[in-house]
């Protein structure tokens, strides 16, 4: 075993502790009564329900986590990669064949082993707590469709990504670099309209008292909106959602069916503001920029390592390959990816509260609170999360910080 086999298992066991240390701190959070700072928001016994459902949860998360990590631990000191490896070289010694057997092997048995982990998580938590709707027949849909989407995109663009190695050399991580890019923004664009349709209905919402409000309030904001949809969230879970995607004229906002359900047409106009806050502050844009780079950045370290053998012998694997590479460098980069995650989720919860303040200057900040209140009493959201956990995990400030600056921002106005 070298040397880089005992760094990539620190950084393994390292992040595993780490992050249960984080769950831990959030469980010195619970609490049997209703704390003060939440009083108005929950009641005592949506509270207990919440409290509950977070204590449920933990557990689980305990369990699967440690389930993870023994599997990859596994793989390590009996050498399953180098299995896989063997299998997949056997079956065809081409560079672009054999990675996308590797790949498809580990997917498909990574996938199987956690299946029942999903399952139990679907149709016994959030049944028990009031939030499943997930037909058996539609969670087995959702499981071949999403094989056949990794299968079709992922492959292809591993097997493209390869060819542009095989062909470039040491120059390869610029080609990727544009193709990925490329692939981002078409996606940034499309997604809504071209794979989100595979698993869920999105029909325009109806001509009515809503699109009344909604469309006046972005005429009035100049902001040109002439795709509102609606989700059929309620197809999977209770839990309510609403999001902006797309650029330039592909630009849509998503509302879930749940979240038309449960809330007042102000509360709904004042979800969509923060949404076009977002937009029109340039968020949108500025985090896509910002993931390009991010990508940019890992491609250009992994092209100075990829050609060493040490990765791959770190995995037990004699032979150096693409794919082998890629995956002893990717755990190699975890801290790296960690840090610069941290630093992308301090951005998103500043556009978080940019967006905010953009609905409570055009809108009303007491109709978002009030709808962002209801969003959480209905997710059962954690409202007292230990500050660690956010500051490393939440792209979003937590409730209680959002109302706080929505106060600020009234009182400013």
């Amino acid at each position: 075993m070298t040397t880089l086999f005992w760094i990539i298992l620190g950084i393994l066991v390292f992040d595993f502790i780490l992050e249960r240390w984080l769950d831990y701190l959030n469980t010195t959070k619970w609490s049997t009564s209703l704390p003060d700072e939440v009083k108005g928001i929950y009641d005592e016994e949506k509270y207990r329900k919440q409290q509950a459902y977070s204590k449920t949860n933990h557990r689980f998360g305990m369990l699967t986590s440690s389930y993870s990590f023994l599997l990859i631990v596994l793989m390590l000191f009996f050498e399953g990669f180098a299995l896989i490896n063997g299998w997949a070289t056997n079956i065809s010694t081409s560079p672009i064949w054999s990675a996308l057997l590797f790949f498809g092997i580990l997917f498909f048995a990574s996938d199987l082993l956690n299946t029942p982990f999903d399952w139990y998580a679907t149709f016994v938590i959030e049944e028990k707590y009031g939030f499943n709707k997930t037909t058996i027949k539609t969670y087995l849909g959702d499981k071949l469709k999403g094989w056949l989407l990794g299968a079709i995109i992922g492959g292809g663009l591993l097997a493209l990504i390869i060819f542009i190695y095989l062909k470039t050399g040491e120059w390869f991580w610029l080609y990727v670099w544009a193709v990925i890019s490329g692939f981002s923004i078409f996606m940034a664009m499309f997604y809504s309209s071209l794979i989100v349709p595979l698993f869920n209905k999105q029909t325009p919402l109806e001509d009515g008292e809503l699109k009344q409000a909604i469309q006046a309030f972005a005429s009035k904001v100049g902001f040109k909106l002439d795709n509102i949809f609606v989700i059929d969230g309620s197809k999977r879970s209770t839990k309510a959602n609403a999001y902006f995607t797309g650029l330039g004229s592909k630009k849509r906002i998503v509302l879930y069916d749940t979240l038309i359900k449960d809330m007042s047409t102000e509360e709904l106009v004042a979800v969509l503001a923060h949404e076009i806050g977002h937009y029109k502050k340039k968020h949108i844009v500025w985090s896509l920029l910002l993931g390009i780079i991010q990508t940019g950045l890992m491609l250009f370290i992994f092209s100075r390592f990829i050609d060493s053998p040490a990765l791959s012998e770190a995995l037990g694997v004699k032979t150096p390959s693409f794919h082998i590479g890629l995956i002893a460098f990717g755990i190699l980069y975890s801290p790296l990816s960690s840090l610069i995650g941290i630093g992308m989720n301090i951005f998103s919860r500043k556009n978080e509260y940019e967006a905010d303040a953009f609905a409570a200057t055009h809108y009303s900040g007491t109709a978002l609170a009030n709808a962002l209140k209801k969003l959480s009493v209905q997710n059962l959201s954690n409202l007292r999360p230990h500050p660690a956990y956010v500051f490393v995990h939440y792209s979003h400030p937590t409730l209680l910080q959002r109302l706080s600056a929505l106060d600020k921002e009234q009182a400013n106005s």
